[in-house]
């Protein structure tokens, strides 16, 4: 395995930190390259992810079954109501219809569905083969829509013209059709949007709760536990609060041209950036200083609790070396202070949609001799965790048999986990996986491919 080269035409996607050597930007926001098995999702998946929690809307996939196969409950994504996301319908597509075309089906199962569930709105995701034989999912839309009375939005999100951020960019053009159509009678002008949050374990929950407990109205939270009348109203915010910034920028940054809504980036996991997340919207109302004086007294309260309780994790953990690769490169910043935090190091450290200017913080905050890398595969992160003898992968469902294939340890920071790891306690729980997965007794019996432990 040590002898695992990089992939012609790879090569300046991966970076090796090395003092005093100028360096040129690292390649990305690209195609995956041929042949290379990316860990990087399609356009259907990344439209999925960010709609998927809206949980009383109806998600139709217009395709084969396969790709809401490959969809179906794709994320955490808890629901304080109805659980309508949590279906998955599909058109099911077969030779017939590749042949005549999919719009009668499509029709028909919309028209079905939406008198059996009685939904707010329905969204309609295009797969690669309904843009290969060019069915109309507008004008299907728009007559259901004229017929039912509810909103019926199309999701473009073939799979095969672009990258997962083109699925985020379908997926943000349908929730804007929906923004500005609800009412703002109400709205305090101390609000903010949560965006980017997913609620993947409850963390939606936790963060609107140190808002509101600092005077905050948080009017919508797109799309984690969202409501299409929350969407609806969401431009009677102040705010624009964005969490995961490779999905939800763009959404942030048509808000801001059509409705003169401001945006900030924040990021809620670890301690140092939960606070600042707190802190900088805090900013954002400098006529009500009571807001920040809350803010304080908010993380005053979550850092007295929790700090001790790190101690006990750092005291086991330091000296150990951290994998990580996610989605979005913002939350790898966060992640490389938490790991600090609890006294490790990051030796490798990867995303699947970062874009220059995250690569190049990238750089500024990475020790000497850590490997970072975009759009990665499966043997290059294999190749690097084993040259760099990592403790633990920090990742998603894709990345998981990597790491027990090689015998480390892995926390999963994506979509299948059940426990939050946003916010103060997010960061508890977060500290406590670790210390779980990489002191596990069981090493013992599956030792780490390539080295010693």
């Amino acid at each position: 395995m040590e002898h695992i080269g990089i992939l012609e035409g790879r090569e300046k996607q991966v970076f090796e930190k090395k003092g005093g050597i100028e360096t040129s930007d690292i390649a990305c926001e690209t195609s995956s390259l041929s042949g290379s098995v990316s860990q990087r999702a399609c356009v259907f998946c990344g439209s999925r992810v960010v709609l998927y929690p809206v949980a009383d809307a109806i998600h139709i996939v217009h395709g084969p079954i396969g790709c809401a196969a490959y969809t179906w409950d794709i994320r955490g994504a808890v629901s304080s109501g109805p659980e309508l996301h949590r279906l998955s319908f599909s058109t099911d597509l077969q030779e017939m219809d590749v042949i005549y075309g999919g719009e009668k089906k499509l029709y028909l199962s919309l028209i079905e569905l939406i008198e059996q569930y009685k939904p707010k709105a329905a969204f309609i995701y295009s797969t690669c083969i309904v843009g290969l034989i060019g069915d109309d999912i507008d004008a299907v839309c728009k007559k259901v829509a004229a017929e039912t009375g509810i909103p019926v939005l199309p999701v473009h999100s073939e799979g095969f013209k672009g990258t997962k951020k083109d699925g985020y960019k379908a997926a943000c053009f349908a929730l804007m059709k929906l923004i500005g159509t609800g009412s703002t009678e109400g709205i305090s002008k101390q609000s903010i949007n949560i965006l980017g949050e997913f609620n993947l374990a409850g963390e939606a929950w936790i963060i609107r709760k140190y808002y509101e407990r600092m005077g905050i109205e948080v009017v919508s939270t797109l799309t984690g536990d969202g409501r299409i009348d929350a969407v609806k109203r969401a431009h009677g915010a102040s705010l624009n609060v964005v969490q995961c910034s490779g999905s939800m920028t763009s959404l942030a940054k048509d808000m801001e041209e059509k409705y003169g809504i401001p945006y900030i980036r924040v990021s809620y996991f670890g301690i140092e950036d939960m606070s600042k997340s707190l802190y900088d919207v805090a900013l954002h109302f400098p006529e009500h200083p009571e807001i920040m004086e809350a803010a304080k007294q908010v993380v005053s309260e979550e850092v007295k609790k929790l700090y001790p309780e790190l101690q006990k994790f750092k005291k086991a953990l330091t000296g150990k070396k951290a994998a990580i690769y996610v989605g979005g490169a913002f939350k790898t910043f966060s992640l490389i202070k938490a790991l600090r935090s609890i006294g490790m190091s990051v030796v490798l450290a990867g995303s699947q949609t970062g874009n220059k200017d995250d690569y190049r913080r990238l750089k500024e905050m990475c020790d000497e001799g850590t490997v970072i890398v975009d759009d990665s595969n499966p043997v290059e992160l294999s190749k690097f965790i084993l040259e760099k003898e990592a403790d633990l992968l920090i990742g998603g469902v894709k990345e998981r048999p990597i790491a027990f294939k090689l015998g480390i340890g892995f926390c999963d920071h994506n979509h299948e986990r059940k426990i939050p790891l946003a916010g103060f306690v997010g960061m508890y729980n977060f500290a406590l996986e670790v210390y779980q997965s990489v002191m596990s007794p069981v090493w013992q019996f599956a030792p780490r491919k390539g080295g010693n432990r």
